[in-house]
């Protein structure tokens, strides 16, 4: 288990590098490409209910999904980090202006106090982070775990997808035991199924 812990994270840090690289206009632009190709995405344009990751510098920017959610009246759900609880929590968006504070290490996160619990179920199509891809659906996240204990619970009807750079996809990333796939990935050149 070890020996696939050490790899993954010698993957996650050639990517990270990769995308480090990028200058700020690639990176924006690439963000563009696959916002486009998710926004005519057939699943995306049907779901009511999405849930979409906050991201972190060098991802995609998902902040610009929520706002489409919000100009296409989709209900956004958003990932709360509860480390009381250590899950997430899915919290549903009512203003993207008014609804974030700074979380405990910094970074953005939902305000509990303004939005809502949404239960998981109501979930149609789930936007999952990820660093590394494969084009089987494997992925490697953060190293937290949140995502692939979240996966599972996500109804088998509901379509999970994750936002990719190309130099993100790998020809096979190593599975450990609880790694979970997403269905689908979209990068700035296409759009990949699960084989």
């Amino acid at each position: 288990m070890d020996d696939v812990k050490e790899i993954k994270q010698g993957l996650s840090a050639g990517v990270v590098k990769k995308i480090g690289a990028f200058t700020k206009d690639e990176l924006s632009q690439k963000s563009r490409q696959i916002l486009t190709r998710l926004f005519g995405f057939a699943n995306f344009m049907e779901a009511r209910v999405v849930f979409i990751y906050l991201n972190k510098p060098g991802e995609v920017d998902t902040r610009s999904i929520i706002k489409h959610c919000f100009s296409c009246n989709k209900v956004a759900v958003v990932p709360y980090d509860d480390t009381n609880r250590k899950d997430l929590r899915l919290l549903k968006l009512n203003d993207p202006s008014a609804d974030f504070i700074t979380g405990p290490r910094g970074e953005t996160v939902a305000d509990p106090n303004r939005c809502r619990v949404v239960p998981i179920d109501s979930v149609e199509i789930a936007i999952i982070p990820g660093l590394v891809f494969d084009e089987k659906g494997a992925r490697i996240g953060l190293g937290t775990g949140y995502y692939d204990k979240l996966i599972p619970k996500l109804p088998a009807t509901t379509r999970k997808v994750s936002l990719a750079f190309e130099d993100q996809i790998i020809a096979q990333v190593p599975k450990g035991s609880i790694d979970r796939h997403v269905d689908i990935i979209i990068t700035e050149d296409r759009v990949i199924y699960k084989i």
